[in-house]
């Protein structure tokens, strides 16, 4: 795995309830598809994008968006760069290794009703599609 060149900082979004210092880690249930066990765990150097994350997480908590620090090597997201969006416009990153929460922000832009709904029905055709597969 190779070092992405971005110094951050960098943002989880998620809805779990998390303190400065907790540890995000790699095995658990994709929010996109929950049969899948995660590899990796995922972040963005893009606030509003973490928010997004935060808002379609699986669970019944308030989306949260935290700072989180890589404690580890990290690379592009293969799921959307290049793939999806040529380069990385999207600023997303996976680590096998753990992200240290070191703070929270709560003025990331949060989406309407209508563009939140819209995500949720694009994600469900998402996962009925057997090619919507998750590079893990």
């Amino acid at each position: 795995m190779s070092h992405a060149i971005e110094d951050g900082p960098f943002f989880h979004g998620t809805k779990a309830d998390l303190r400065q210092g907790d540890l995000l880690m790699a095995g658990f249930r994709s929010n996109y598809r929950p049969e899948v066990v995660m590899n990796h765990v995922y972040f963005t150097a893009l606030p509003n994008g973490a928010g997004l994350a935060a808002e379609l997480a699986a669970g019944d908590g308030d989306p949260r968006v935290y700072v989180v620090e890589p404690t580890g090597a990290f690379e592009d997201d293969p799921n959307v760069t290049d793939k999806k969006f040529p380069g990385n416009p999207t600023r997303s990153y996976r680590s096998s290794a753990p992200l240290r929460i070191v703070g929270e922000v709560s003025d990331w832009e949060r989406q309407t009703t209508e563009a939140l709904q819209a995500w949720k029905v694009r994600l469900a055709e998402l996962r009925a599609d057997e090619r919507g597969e998750i590079i893990n």
